[in-house]
């Protein structure tokens, strides 16, 4: 049985540096970033690393993986989430992401699952949306 979940998460930390750049064109950097979770996950603080893609138009992408180690619904554990998303000029960021299969731990073993999220330019507590199975 699929459960849908919600709550917000807060960029606690933001760590980017520079990886590449080619002449007027793309330019490629590395993201260490802490996350606190609230709602239907909790955690105080997540451990995530983007690669991230920014293009000349001001747009771009990234993707990366973040482990989340606290409590999904009630039950403890862990589970890795891989995300991928893009930017638009206006810096609004959509993501998508999902478990990583096999990286649930404790309670959360077996867990699968998928969910979203959009977050505009300056919104601190960013609301996702999360549907997930354990199994």
């Amino acid at each position: 049985m699929t459960t849908h979940a919600t709550g917000t998460f807060t960029f606690a930390d933001w760590q980017e540096k520079p990886v590449g750049e080619a002449a007027g064109g793309a330019k490629l950097a590395h993201a260490t970033v802490t996350n606190g979770y609230s709602g239907a996950i909790t955690a105080s603080g997540t451990t995530c690393q983007y690669a991230i893609v920014y293009l000349a138009d001001k747009t771009g992408a990234f993707s990366g993986h973040e482990l989340v180690d606290g409590q999904l619904d009630g039950r403890r554990g862990s589970f890795v989430l891989a995300q991928h998303g893009t930017f638009g000029e206006d810096g609004t960021v959509t993501c998508a992401f999902e478990v990583v299969p096999g990286s649930g731990t404790g309670e959360l073993a077996g867990l699968t699952g998928a969910g979203s999220f959009t977050a505009p330019q300056g919104i601190k507590a960013v609301s996702y949306a999360f549907d997930y199975e354990l199994g």
